[in-house]
């Protein structure tokens, strides 16, 4: 099949950009990638898609790849989506279900879309790629570059979680550690890309990691057999993952594909200790201010400022959904729960989500038979530095009343 990307566009005020030309931001806001939707519905079945391989570029023909670019690939895609039926019923739902994002290659949600932006750049012959993070960004960069061959440059916040810095230096990359937050390491990266000659791989400065995130929407409809559920819940840090969603969800209706009327209540959730979308939304504005002394145990929700801010809040509005902040001081709490539910290695991102989720369901937002997705985006093994319980600890040359010991 070939590539039907048709151009760019401006997601602020609709300016079209050519397509097959490397491209960043238009005054200073992102890009959508845009597609012949009418092409393909005539030279697409969307069951083909089943009988393709598991990785998310089964759906090349509604990607910036097409079968013309080769892709950059862990095999990432295809996670699984895990029905909870014990922590929906602590919660008081019949159908809730957790779409698992850390069983992909570099443990996190991040594979789709640095593998969809280092396939692009690759592509138009970028060779040095840098990138801010607050953490599984940068590891999922630092892979991606070394499969693809090319350099990565990461500069991190000093605090970011240990696991996240040797993942970018196992895979290569040159680190630096900045005395500051994401938006900080931001600002410095681009001191660095007219000297160095960086491309700049920041959330949705260019337009291709929505497009691997997107594929998130396309599992998921998949997955329920072209049926949506009612509701998904969704940690948002820089929020491509919930903006390549709500596009993915469009472009199936606009297909034809999709044989439930209703799209998804989008609920955008952050942590109150950094939470610049939710609090736009309760104010009622498309921009969200600047978060100040952004302060969360969830490092990818420690993001200040997102470029993609009136992308996130118009998502979330066109969907009926809502912008929440969770309390920092539970997610410890919410963590333990869900994982001692399900087994599912729920990071303190996904946490807030669960947070969200039991008060929406007391305020009888969500009905209790309604389908809910809440979308674990990390594995929890990589916050080594969250703190322990006090473990009992045992004399191995003594003996043990276990019964006594246990009760």
């Amino acid at each position: 099949m070939p590539r039907f990307v048709t151009h760019l566009e401006s997601a602020l005020d609709g300016t079209h950009l050519d397509a097959n030309q490397l491209q960043t931001l238009h005054a200073g806001r992102p890009l959508w990638v845009k597609y012949d939707l009418p092409a393909i519905a005539a030279a697409v079945d969307r069951d083909i898609f089943a009988t393709r391989d598991s990785s998310m570029f089964r759906y090349r023909e509604l990607l910036p790849v097409g079968d013309v670019i080769q892709p950059v690939s862990l095999g990432e895609g295809n996670s699984p989506l895990l029905p909870c039926p014990r922590l929906g019923k602590q919660m008081g739902l019949e159908n809730l279900f957790i779409k698992d994002e850390s069983q992909l290659p570099t443990g996190s949600f991040k594979s789709r879309g640095l593998s969809m932006a280092v396939t692009m750049a690759k592509h138009f012959g970028v060779e040095k790629l840098a990138i801010p993070t607050a953490g599984n960004a940068g590891g999922a960069t630092a892979a991606y570059a070394a499969r693809a061959g090319m350099q990565a440059y990461v500069l991190m916040p000093a605090d970011t979680p240990i696991v996240n810095m040797m993942e970018c230096v196992w895979a290569g990359a040159q680190v630096y550690l900045v005395d500051g937050l994401i938006n900080d390491c931001g600002r410095l990266l681009k001191q660095g890309i007219e000297p160095i000659g960086w491309f700049d791989l920041s959330t949705l400065k260019e337009p291709y990691r929505i497009e691997g995130k997107k594929t998130m929407g396309l599992e998921i409809a998949q997955q329920f057999d072209w049926k949506l559920p009612d509701v998904i819940l969704y940690p948002t840090g820089g929020g491509t993952g919930l903006i390549g969603m709500w596009k993915a969800f469009n472009e199936l209706r606009e297909l034809g594909w999709l044989d439930s009327k209703n799209m998804p209540r989008m609920v955008s959730v952050q942590s109150d200790g950094c939470c610049p979308i939710s609090t736009a939304f309760d104010a009622g504005e498309r921009f969200a201010e600047p978060f100040e002394n952004a302060s969360t145990a969830a490092s990818g929700l420690r993001v200040p400022v997102a470029v993609g801010d009136f992308m996130i809040l118009d998502a979330v509005r066109e969907s009926g959904g809502l912008a929440l902040a969770a309390p920092e001081s539970k997610l410890e709490t919410w963590q333990y729960q869900s994982t001692q539910a399900e087994g599912i290695s729920v990071c303190p991102e996904t946490a807030a989500c669960i947070g969200a989720l039991e008060q929406l369901v007391q305020d009888d937002w969500i009905k209790p038979d309604e389908k809910v997705v809440v979308f674990n985006t990390g594995a929890a093994q990589k916050y080594v530095s969250m703190q322990v319980p006090d473990l009992p600890r045992l004399d191995a040359q003594g003996e043990i009343d276990w019964r006594k010991l246990i009760d």
